[in-house]
């Protein structure tokens, strides 16, 4: 069965909207991602974010290998119905999966690009430590 606030949102040809990651804090940008109905609604169930993965073509529980998730503390919804803001506190300071505060670390400089952010967590340590495995 359809939830009703689930069919306000204008989802895109493959059933998607665009969303973005705020830093409730800083206001900082951490990402953008996808998400389709499922990813939502399950990110208002668990408050935390889970985003599509268009690569993977499955769900992805930001975090679930990093640690590094996204306690969702509002949800916001721009004029046009098409793209989700999630007002989040990012755990471990880390959103990006090259071990940056951020993913928006790099800055146009008027004939490149720069990094501007430094790399907080090597994401060699990131992604190789085994977690432990949770029982459903």
């Amino acid at each position: 069965m359809a939830i009703k606030w689930l069919n306000k949102i204008k989802w895109d040809e493959h059933g998607l909207v665009p969303v973005i990651a705020q830093e409730a804090g800083s206001g900082d940008i951490l990402m953008f991602a996808w998400m389709n109905r499922d990813a939502l609604a399950r990110t208002v169930e668990l408050g935390e974010a889970v985003y599509w993965s268009r690569s993977r073509k499955k769900l992805w529980h930001k975090g679930e290998e990093s640690g590094h998730t996204q306690k969702v503390l509002e949800i916001r919804l721009d004029c046009d119905e098409d793209v989700v803001l999630l007002k989040i506190e990012q755990a471990g300071g880390i959103a990006c999966h090259t071990g940056r505060h951020s993913c928006f670390f790099q800055k146009f400089d008027g004939a490149d690009w720069r990094s501007v952010e430094p790399v907080l967590q090597d994401p060699a340590t990131i992604y190789s430590a085994p977690k432990a495995k949770k029982t459903p």
